[in-house]
C-alpha cells in the first residue's frame, strides 16, 4: 500500500511541474498574442490543437520564418522562441494540444 501511495504522490506530483512549466511559459511567451479558447491577436489554442500537428506547432514556435508560409499564412507575425529548452516546449505543445476537440 505504501508503494501504491508513493507513487501516486509522485505522478501527481510530476504531472504538477509540467502544468507549473506550461503555464510559466504560457504567461511569459503566449498570452500577450494567444489565448486557450478565445481568438486574440493571434489563433486561440483551441484553433491550432485541431489545425496543426504537435511537429508544426513545435517548428512554428522555434522557426516561425521557415513555417508560416507553409502552414498557410500570408505573412510571420509571430517571433521565435529559441530560449525555451526542450521541455518548457514540449510542456506548451502538450498544453495547446489538450485544447483539440475530442471526437
Amino acid at each position: 500500500m505504501k508503494k501504491v501511495t508513493f507513487f501516486l504522490i509522485v505522478t501527481v506530483l510530476s504531472l504538477s511541474a509540467k502544468d507549473s512549466i506550461a503555464m510559466q511559459v504560457f504567461h511569459t511567451y503566449c498570452w500577450g498574442c494567444h489565448h486557450q479558447t478565445a481568438q486574440a491577436f493571434g489563433p486561440s489554442f483551441k484553433e491550432i490543437a485541431n489545425k496543426r500537428t504537435k511537429d508544426e506547432i513545435i517548428a512554428q514556435i522555434t522557426a516561425p520564418n521557415q513555417m508560416y508560409k507553409k502552414l498557410g499564412y500570408k505573412r510571420n507575425s509571430m517571433p521565435s522562441f529559441n530560449d525555451l529548452d526542450a521541455k518548457q516546449i514540449n510542456a506548451i505543445v502538450s498544453y495547446i494540444l489538450s485544447f483539440k476537440d475530442k471526437k
